[in-house]
């Protein structure tokens, strides 16, 4: 099962200048992938909100107090259902805390109510939290469906807005959310109004509507791609031969495609697939700015010592040590310091 990255694909590319081939895409996705599992390990937490249940003893090690559960790994952004000893606890016989997050990493029951943890047969996962787990629910728009999903097992969905996601991406729909894994191609049933020449400076592309384009989406006229950098009424300000694709002359009437085709996860990290209209909004969750900046840099750490054989370092033996160690310990360690899960002290009852 896939798991949302940090930062997307084309977050890495643009950054380090990356041309798209299928070979490359692979090769950064799997830096990626890498670096945000190493970042998660680095912070002990994993900051993307999931459906999840999670069971604890009790009492436990951890019980310094009768009322106080502790969550540590598994702290909540909020609790669908508490259950102790087979009883449901009703949200209005316990808090969360603490009082500033999510992320909560305590419940502590109510002590002006009538409920309590344990009653269980055994202390074994007397406990059970069912909740949205994870460091923060954040959203930023991302788009909207440009076609209905019908089914709950269709593997692509169609959006408007190419530039807005990217793969690695978590999006949600209603109330499910999607891994975003590839993307495609999709004709825009948009046409050149106007023709281009084999000449970089020739960057403006007359279109049929202007409205139906977004700044920063990647369109592809014939076999050339192109970026657009800029939108005016019905005609697009592009950047030519993006990719390392070939500069050709293109007609007037040609298709213009785009890739608004995302290849996605359904019902992930927790929530179930459903169908969605046409039109339907598109969030998706964005990770902390340093984390994601933090992921980058991991992952073009991992390109660029592939790219050497792993041998870009300075010094010899036990001296030797990465070439960009101190900006990168930089990043580590302000990454660390703002959304680390730090140790704590546990009272224990004996």
């Amino acid at each position: 099962m896939a798991r949302p990255w940090h930062c997307t694909r084309e977050d890495v590319m643009a950054r380090g200048d990356i041309k798209l081939t299928a070979r490359m895409a692979t090769q950064v996705d799997d830096a990626i992938e890498a670096a945000t599992r190493d970042v998660e390990k680095r912070l002990h937490r994993i900051l993307y909100p999931r459906l999840e249940t999670h069971r604890f003893d009790w009492p436990g090690e951890q019980s310094g107090r009768t009322w106080r559960l502790w969550l540590d790994q598994h702290e909540v952004i909020s609790v669908t259902t508490l259950t102790s000893g087979g009883l449901v606890i009703p949200s209005t016989d316990f808090f969360l805390y603490p009082d500033s997050g999510p992320p909560y990493n305590r419940i502590e029951i109510d002590l002006a109510s009538n409920a309590a943890f344990g009653g269980g047969s055994t202390h074994q996962r007397d406990v059970e939290v069912l909740g949205l787990h994870g460091y923060n629910d954040d959203s930023k728009s991302a788009s909207a469906l440009a076609a209905a999903v019908s089914t709950t097992t269709a593997t692509t969905v169609d959006v408007t807005n190419a530039a807005a996601v990217g793969v690695g991406d978590l999006i949600k729909l209603g109330s499910e959310r999607m891994i975003v894994t590839g993307r495609a191609m999709v004709d825009t049933t948009i046409n050149a109004a106007g023709s281009l020449t084999a000449n970089l400076g020739n960057q403006t592309l007359p279109v049929s509507d202007g409205s139906a384009f977004n700044v920063g989406e990647i369109l592809l006229l014939d076999a050339e791609r192109v970026r657009v950098d800029d939108i005016a009424g019905n005609t697009l300000f592009v950047t030519r031969q993006w990719d390392g694709t070939v500069l050709a002359a293109h007609n007037t009437g040609i298709d213009i495609y785009a890739a608004r085709r995302l290849t996605v996860e359904r019902g992930a990290v927790g929530t179930t697939a459903a169908t969605h209209l046409s039109g339907a909004s598109i969030t998706r969750w964005p990770a902390p700015g340093p984390v994601k900046r933090l992921t980058i840099a991991e992952a073009q750490t991992t390109l660029a010592q592939e790219s050497t054989a792993w041998a870009r370092v300075i010094g010899q033996g036990e001296a030797a040590r990465e070439a960009w160690a101190r900006s990168l310990n930089d990043a580590r360690n302000e990454c660390y310091e703002n959304y680390g899960r730090k140790a704590r002290i546990r009272a224990v009852a004996r």
